[in-house]
């Protein structure tokens, strides 16, 4: 995991692990709706998640391309896009997949602002 706003591409053309931007046709507006939801988080917007082990990974302004990132054959964020019109971003909302219950509540308090922003902007 990681905190992050991820959106389209997910794969690219070169298919390398990384470091590739795969610019979709509607890129401005998933960098737009990514930055909505990473502005209001505390920890998102700072781009430094600080995830053990990945202490070093950086995200200007919290958002990424994903195959900037790292590259996703076949990924549901793109076939969404692809085949069915449906503009999606991928929310990494901790470097924890599985928070223990007693960090729930400051989970909901780090997210309940971007998301309210986001489903504003949708």
């Amino acid at each position: 995991g990681s905190v992050v706003a991820s959106y389209p591409y997910d794969d690219s053309p070169t298919h390398r692990l990384t470091g590739v931007y795969s610019k979709s046709a509607d890129d401005e507006v998933f960098k737009y709706l990514a930055k909505a939801y990473a502005s209001h988080h505390p920890i998102m917007r700072t781009g430094k998640p600080n995830c053990p082990g990945e202490e070093g990974e950086t995200f200007p302004d919290g958002i990424t391309n994903g195959a900037q990132w790292y590259d996703v054959e076949g990924g549901m964020q793109d076939y969404n896009y692809v085949w069915a019109n449906c503009f999606e971003i991928t929310l990494e909302l901790s470097c924890c997949k599985y928070p223990p219950t007693a960090e729930l509540p400051k989970e909901w308090e780090n997210n309940r602002e971007s998301l309210l922003a986001f489903i504003e902007k949708v």
